[in-house]
């Protein structure tokens, strides 16, 4: 064998034909099963709506602190997470779970609750930071979100425990028209040096200042907590449940009832809230706030005032005119006191007034004689002023004829100077009309004069014209008439015996006619040289 032919054929030619053969099936089946291989076991499908979690299995070993591993070189579950698609992983170092993405749904908000990072410092319990566990602050709204965690209540959906956060499901926040929320900061630097104060300052803990507007907030509940106070119009009655009385100046009990109508300034809803809140109102904090206005500022100073200004009045003065007064006292008092104090005073009003009853019946006689009295005086006023009345509606009917007759004597003078205005330009225009006529027919009569001195002017110089025609022509004969004469005759009358005879040209008639015809022509031959002339 030539030392040139290669190595593998050499090799060829040493091994048996069949293992050869066996050696190239084997290496054919791995190169096609291979891929089908990998293909279905290391393809990760991860459906819509899903995601999958990775799981290191070989490589770096964390420390006892990580709940996670720090980047893919390390082991452990993994912090980033597949989203939708198909991927490929070789199975020998990496393991994956696929659980459906967080859904949350409508009118919810998700609160998340990070399960891995470093602890929080002593006394905070809200995640600042990306590495620290805790809660964090963002919530979810309604919506998926391609985040490894779980529902708070379904943990056991993840029996491995491989998820690295707890979403809490919350109700968001709805301020309704008509109210304000109150912020509460949960979470804020606690303000040390604002003590004995109702409100701190923005993003400190405590109540904020700032109210929030009628509308829906996604907050996070562990941060700031909001509460709802009406600031519509509220009403009650002073003596529901009690009697709101007083004792008058002469000692006699006086019992009244009214309405007051009352509501929470806007502006004021933060400090009316830290103010009349009680520790006890946990639920139904508005309606409770309701309550303590009524029972801590607007009783106390309704009660206060009617004490002080009734004991300076006596019972009787309760009974007539001195009540309105007591009523708009009282009105404008009660809505100062409580304006200074968050609460606006919409309307009050003194229903009722009971006086005693040992004065009452006296009180209400002489009321009734006084209102009497001036009954009878009021009805003889108004009998004076029906009289006078009376004598003024006279007098006025009595202009009214007047003005009527002077109103008549004005319409018929008016209606006589309009007759003599119209007969006036009548004549007027009839003198006119003739005056025109007369200077009409003196133009035509100078046109007709002038027409007729046309036309007389016409015939002179026409005969004129034929005299000296024919004056012409009896030049041309010598100033023979007779010949004149004989020449027009002729020249009438030898048009018409040619035409009559026309075949006699040669008849011994038609040669007397020649002469005449050659006269003619030398005649009119003359008459032309001489008018050329």
């Amino acid at each position: 064998m030539p030392q040139s032919e290669p190595n593998a054929i050499r090799m060829r030619r040493r091994l048996p034909r069949w293992l050869v053969q066996a050696v190239l099936g084997v290496a054919g089946i791995a190169f096609v099963v291979a891929p089908i291989a990998i293909y279905t076991n290391c393809r990760i499908d991860v459906p819509a709506m899903h995601l999958a979690v990775l799981t290191r299995k070989t490589g770096i070993n964390i420390t006892n602190d990580q709940e996670l591993a720090p980047d893919e070189n390390h082991k452990g579950l993994q912090k980033e997470v597949l989203n939708e698609g198909r991927y490929f992983y070789n199975p020998y170092r990496w393991d994956w779970d696929i659980y459906e993405m967080i859904d949350i749904p409508v009118g919810k908000m998700g609160v998340r609750v990070r399960l891995y990072g470093d602890d929080l410092p002593y006394g905070h319990f809200v995640a600042t930071t990306e590495n620290q566990k805790g809660i964090v602050e963002e919530v979810l709204k309604p919506g998926r979100y391609a985040i490894n965690g779980v529902i708070k209540g379904q943990e056991y959906t993840r029996p491995r425990g491989d998820y690295l956060e707890i979403i809490e499901l919350h109700d968001p926040i709805t301020i309704s028209g008509g109210y304000r929320g109150v912020v509460t900061n949960l979470a804020g630097p606690i303000p040390i040096e604002e003590t004995n104060t109702l409100l701190v300052a923005e993003g400190k803990r405590g109540v904020q200042e700032e109210t929030l507007d009628a509308g829906t907030y996604y907050w996070n509940p562990y941060m700031n907590r909001i509460e709802a106070i009406d600031c519509r119009s509220q009403r009650f009655n002073l003596a529901e449940g009690d009697d709101m009385g007083f004792p008058s100046k002469d000692g006699f009990w006086v019992s009244l009832d009214g309405i007051v109508e009352f509501r929470v300034k806007p502006e004021s809803a933060a400090t009316v809230y830290v103010t009349y809140n009680e520790d006890t109102n946990d639920e139904g904090i508005s309606r409770a706030i309701d309550k303590e206005i009524i029972r801590k500022v607007i009783m106390p100073n309704a009660r206060a005032f009617c004490r002080l200004k009734g004991s300076d009045s006596l019972g009787k003065d309760f009974i007539g005119a001195a009540r309105i007064e007591f009523q708009n006292a009282f009105q404008e008092e009660l809505k100062k006191t409580c304006e200074d104090q968050g609460i606006e005073i919409v309307h009050s009003l003194i229903t009722k007034i009971k006086p005693p009853e040992a004065i009452l019946l006296a009180v209400r006689m002489r009321e009734v004689a006084g209102q009497q009295l001036e009954q009878y005086k009021e009805e003889q006023s108004q009998q004076k002023e029906e009289a006078l009345l009376a004598e003024a509606k006279a007098t006025i009917l009595q202009k009214q004829r007047l003005v009527e007759a002077q109103r008549e004597v004005v319409k018929l003078v008016t209606e006589a100077s309009k007759k003599q205005d119209v007969a006036m330009a009548g004549a007027e225009r009839d003198k006119n009309v003739a005056e025109l006529a007369k200077d009409a027919a003196e133009d035509r009569a100078a046109a007709i004069t002038l027409g007729l001195e046309a036309e007389a002017i016409e015939i002179r110089l026409k005969n004129k014209a034929e005299a000296a025609g024919w004056q012409t022509a009896v030049k041309a004969l010598d100033g023979d008439g007779k010949a004149y004469a004989r020449y027009v005759l002729f020249q009438k009358l030898a048009p018409g015996f040619r035409s009559i005879m026309t075949n006699t040209a040669d008849s011994p008639l038609m040669e007397m006619f020649r002469n005449f015809s050659h006269e003619a022509r030398q005649t009119d031959d003359s008459s032309n040289e001489k008018a050329g002339d």
